[in-house]
């Protein structure tokens, strides 16, 4: 580690919050190794949060002096990444015996004070303790400095730093006071010492205790501090995947959104043949050149129209103020499955966006999204969300909201089936729509009218220019 001394000459890089109230990334790759020169605003790596695969740039120019973590391992928000040498050549300023101190790792202690990172990105204020390096974390618990044992939880046996207080937000108090969990009993997983949902759950159910199959040999002590970027092959019958990086965050989002929202479901099957009509004229039309056009776009229109003439729907509750939150501008999620695992980006004040506008934003999204570029604030601040699982020839689901939404739709198959028109038995094309809504703000009658609605439109489009 860089001396404290040199605090002029050697500046360290830390891991920026890329996202929204993100608490870790994982480093995917280096692209710069000790000794490379770099100049600000240079990328210097890659990094995997719980959204999306996001390059960091380096804030100011110098020579790499020492890479503090390698490939593969996750990394907390705030701690230092990179030391680089912004003055290579010049002298220690502190008198010494010799030019560079053997380091201490197990001694130092983080400089104080806030120092600038990423641009555009903050950290928020904490504790200056910090986690034992790479080569420490195998040390007997004797051996870690007090200061460090409360953020050993998750990769070492030390519990955190005991608070006065459990630290938990409002819904994870609500939740535990619901299940007769007394916070001080039990032991917080998250960032920082903070008790999740999980944790609650995990209480109130404790898992028995498996011991390990006699074929299966423990992992060796330097390896379990750092995950393993690759499955884990265990015999010949099974595989073990490090739950990391998107899936973790997926899987936190559903628990935590069912535990959460109490459900509803409605189903609707509809007759969508004047819909495809007008998606294959909408594709001659030279005012559509250049986007493209298909059902998702006549749905989501919609779905727009719909929210207009229904404005309840599109709002959110606020456990912690005990609020129900209105909003007056829809920022349409499209869930996007992706080989990083399915994500939800959302179009930016879609309902102001024209047909045209709103066929070429969903375009880009999706290419964006199969590209794995999507930013994390691309998939920040959705208010509805629409996912297609039609496209896998599936009838239709009960899907999840996301969180921090109160409605999503799932759109089946579209398929020719006979179908009772005008009085008699025909081929149709017909699909199978289902709404889930949040049941503490939307009613059962808000939520039958807004997906009747939907159902009307896409059996009469026509309704899309009366009703808008």
């Amino acid at each position: 580690m860089t001396d404290t001394s040199n605090a002029a000459r050697f500046r360290e890089f830390k891991m920026p919050d890329v996202g929204e109230g993100l608490t870790e990334a994982e480093i995917l790759k280096w692209f710069v190794q000790p000794g490379d020169t770099v100049t600000d605003g240079q990328v210097v790596c890659e990094v995997e949060t719980a959204k999306a695969a996001v390059e960091l740039p380096i804030p100011f120019d110098g020579v790499v002096h020492e890479l503090r973590f390698p490939e593969g391992t996750t990394v907390d928000v705030g701690q230092v990444i990179i030391a680089v040498d912004v003055a290579p050549g010049s002298a220690p300023e502190a008198p010494a015996a010799t030019p560079e101190p053997a380091p201490e790792p197990e001694a130092e202690e983080a400089p104080k004070g806030r120092q600038p990172v990423l641009v555009g990105y903050g950290v928020a204020e904490s504790s200056t303790k910090r986690r034992a390096r790479k080569g420490a974390e195998t040390a007997p618990p004797a051996a870690v400095p007090a200061a460090v044992q409360g953020e050993l939880n998750g990769q070492g046996t030390a519990a955190p730093v005991p608070e006065a207080r459990p630290l938990a937000k409002p819904p994870v108090r609500k939740l535990a006071k619901d299940l007769g969990i007394d916070l001080a009993t039990v032991t917080p997983t998250g960032a920082g010492g903070v008790i999740t949902r999980e944790d609650v759950h995990a209480a109130a159910t404790p898992a028995p205790v498996v011991e390990p199959e006699p074929s299966v040999a423990p992992p060796a002590p330097q390896e379990a501090a750092v995950p393993s970027a690759a499955p884990v092959e265990v015999g010949a019958r099974e595989t073990r995947i490090p739950v990391k990086g998107v899936r973790k965050a997926i899987a936190q989002a559903m628990v935590g959104s069912a535990f959460t929202a109490p459900h509803v479901t409605e189903f609707v099957t509809v007759d969508v043949t004047r819909t495809m009509k007008l998606v294959a004229e909408l594709k001659e039309d030279k005012d559509m050149a250049g986007v493209r056009v298909n059902p998702l776009l006549i749905i989501a229109k919609a779905l727009l129209v719909a929210i207009k003439r229904n404005p309840g729907v599109n709002a959110v509750w606020d456990e912690a103020n005990q609020e129900i939150v209105q909003k007056h501008y829809v920022n349409l999620g499209i869930a996007a499955a992706t080989p990083r695992g399915l994500i939800v980006p959302n179009i930016k004040d879609a309902h102001d966006r024209t047909l045209p506008q709103l066929a070429a934003s969903l375009g880009e999204l999706v290419a964006t999204a199969r590209d794995g570029k999507t930013s994390p604030a691309a998939m920040a601040g959705g208010t509805v969300t629409i996912t297609n699982v039609g496209v896998f020839g599936v009838d239709t689901g009960t899907p999840i909201l996301n969180p921090g939404e109160s409605a999503i739709l799932a759109v089946g198959a579209i398929k020719l089936q006979p179908w009772v028109h005008k009085g008699k038995v025909k081929p149709r094309q017909v699909t199978t729509l289902a709404l889930s809504f949040d049941h503490r703000l939307i009613d059962g009658e808000l939520g039958s009218r807004f997906l009747a609605d939907i159902a009307a439109i896409l059996e009469q489009p026509k309704r899309l220019i009366t009703w808008a």
